[in-house]
């Protein structure tokens, strides 16, 4: 006999036992129609052989005929049920962020356009009121003139709705492409066809953000001065429709938007006992809002609670300080490590090693919303630093120059940290934010590697020029950076303009936010862990 739910032969007697099992629903059926419930590939190769395998490395279904042709020798392989499996679970996190996130934001999405609309009327009905007022006061020698300025308020009007209107096509456009892909997911889940499982395509990265359109602002009106000779003129003035040609991210403003608080409320000071007085605290990520990983100056990566109880401590492989630490979305630790040249992430408390760099070492280390790894590389031997994001262990990109050809970053002589730390994030419209401490800004490009903006800092509130260290971003696509040579924390919008400074943070290095958008902030020479509320 034969299972073909857990792929093992039976003999006769075996069977009754192992149906006893009720961890899963078993198939067991006569040897001569093992596989006759699972629809196996047939090999392109090998017409006669069905595909029982999956080559990782050539990402294709093979049989055993092709695996004694010794053509996959080398290559890592797995049962083809084991690969299916795994598929299926990509669709099923796509599905489940598509029901549960991305569609329920596109109807959000389209149930602001009708307030919108009639916002949009109201002003356009005051301005008519405005309009006629004024009007009445110069009585009939002015009616031309109201008509000319009535039917220039309805053409803005007619622009201005037009531009709401493809807003709204384009969000239901797309509701509809979710809904039809979220019908198709639950087909191929429900299917054992792995030619379509196989060939699926995840949209949910390029829907993940909404259709974006620039939405000019609404005109205003206003009156001037009456002169019979230049009444036209000075009758008053009615704004063009803007033109821009600015992208807009949030074009549709979000109902969830926080306001700061005008003086931020430390929640926690937790010290912590990290060892001999002389350590260095330096990074620190958050796990979740009452957990977080901290690094010093020397091997050991620590998770500590806010009750200052020490909950693990991971060893680095090179038995050396990491220099960058982050949390993966399944909340596994990763660390940047410059003295061996490494990449490594820590599952189960195991250290694995994901890259190993050669004649570059890195410095920041953070998980975009993809999931892909992006690295602050710098190489001493060719004087440069570039920024590269990873799909695996695989470089897909690489950003060094600007439009000009010039580095958007600098180099910096040295290992020594504080003056050469290179720290990022990703803020949630998908721009990379850089703290350059040796060129004391804050450089920021675009997910496609454009140079967007460069911060420098703000030198009516700070003394000295900005060093900035720890960097991150919270829910509302704000930038946080530490400066450390003005102890305090600079918050700027997701365009660069300045927005506020939280001080009094002493020797403060590692940065991060929580799911609540609470800061937390590593004193270097107290050991203290700072958690600060800013938002109302």
């Amino acid at each position: 006999m034969h299972c073909d739910t857990c792929h093992v032969r039976l003999c006769t007697t075996c069977v009754g036992e192992h149906l006893l099992d009720g961890s899963k629903e078993h198939k067991v059926v006569p040897f001569e129609y093992r596989r006759s419930t699972i629809n196996y590939p047939k090999c392109p190769k090998h017409s006669k052989q069905i595909c029982e395998l999956h080559c990782k490395q050539c990402d294709n279904p093979i049989c055993t005929l092709c695996v004694s042709s010794g053509e996959h020798e080398q290559h890592k392989k797995e049962q083809i049920l084991q690969t299916l499996a795994s598929k299926k679970e990509i669709l099923q996190k796509d599905l489940q962020e598509l029901e549960g996130s991305i569609f329920p934001k596109y109807q959000e999405a389209a149930s602001n356009i009708p307030s919108q609309k009639a916002d949009q009327k109201n002003h356009f009905q005051a301005l008519t009121t405005a309009l006629n007022k004024r009007g009445e006061v110069l009585h009939q020698e002015v009616d031309s003139i109201i008509q000319r300025m009535q039917s220039k308020i309805d053409d803005i009007d007619s622009q201005h709705m037009s531009v709401l209107n493809k807003i709204e096509g384009e969000i239901n456009q797309a509701l509809e492409e979710i809904s039809n892909i979220i019908l198709d997911l639950r087909s191929l889940l429900d299917s054992n066809d792995m030619s379509s499982v196989f060939a699926y395509i995840s949209r949910n990265e390029e829907l993940r953000i909404l259709p974006t359109r620039p939405v000019p602002p609404l005109p205003t009106f206003t009156p001037g001065k009456i002169n019979r000779d230049q009444l036209y003129q000075e009758f008053g003035s009615l704004s063009e429709l803007a033109k821009t040609t600015e992208t807009f991210d949030h074009a549709i403003s979000s109902p969830n938007s926080k306001l700061l608080i005008d003086e931020p409320q430390i929640l926690a000071d937790v010290k912590l006992k990290i060892g001999r007085w002389l350590s260095s605290l330096r990074g620190v990520a958050c796990l979740n809002e009452n957990e977080f990983w901290i690094t010093t100056d020397n091997k050991n990566i620590r998770l500590f609670n806010l009750q200052g109880e020490l909950l693990n401590t991971v060893e680095t492989k090179s038995g050396y300080d990491p220099f960058d630490i982050a949390v993966t979305q399944n909340r596994d630790l990763v660390y940047g490590d410059d003295y061996d040249r490494s990449i490594n992430i820590v599952k189960d408390s195991q250290v694995e090693t994901l890259i190993k760099l050669h004649g570059s070492t890195p410095r920041g280390v953070c998980i975009s919303a993809s999931g892909d790894l992006l690295v602050i590389i710098v190489n001493y031997s060719k004087k440069e630093t570039k920024l590269v994001r990873y799909s695996g262990s695989t470089e897909t990109q690489s950003i060094q120059w600007d439009d000009e050809g010039m580095p958007l970053f600098s180099y910096g002589e040295g290992f020594f940290k504080l003056k050469n730390t290179k720290l990022l994030c990703e803020n949630r419209n998908l721009d990379i934010c850089v703290a350059d401490s040796h060129a004391r800004a804050v450089v920021v490009v675009s997910s496609v590697g454009r140079f967007r903006f460069r911060y420098n800092g703000s030198s009516s509130n700070t003394k000295k020029q900005l060093r900035p260290r720890g960097i991150t971003t919270d829910s509302q696509g704000n930038i946080l950076t530490v400066d450390y040579e003005n102890q305090c924390l600079h918050i700027l919008d997701q365009d660069g303009h300045f927005l506020r400074i939280i001080d009094d943070l002493h020797c403060a290095w590692g940065l991060s936010v929580d799911s609540s958008d609470n800061i937390f902030v590593t004193d270097e020479m107290d050991h203290k862990v700072k958690k600060i509320k800013y938002f109302k």
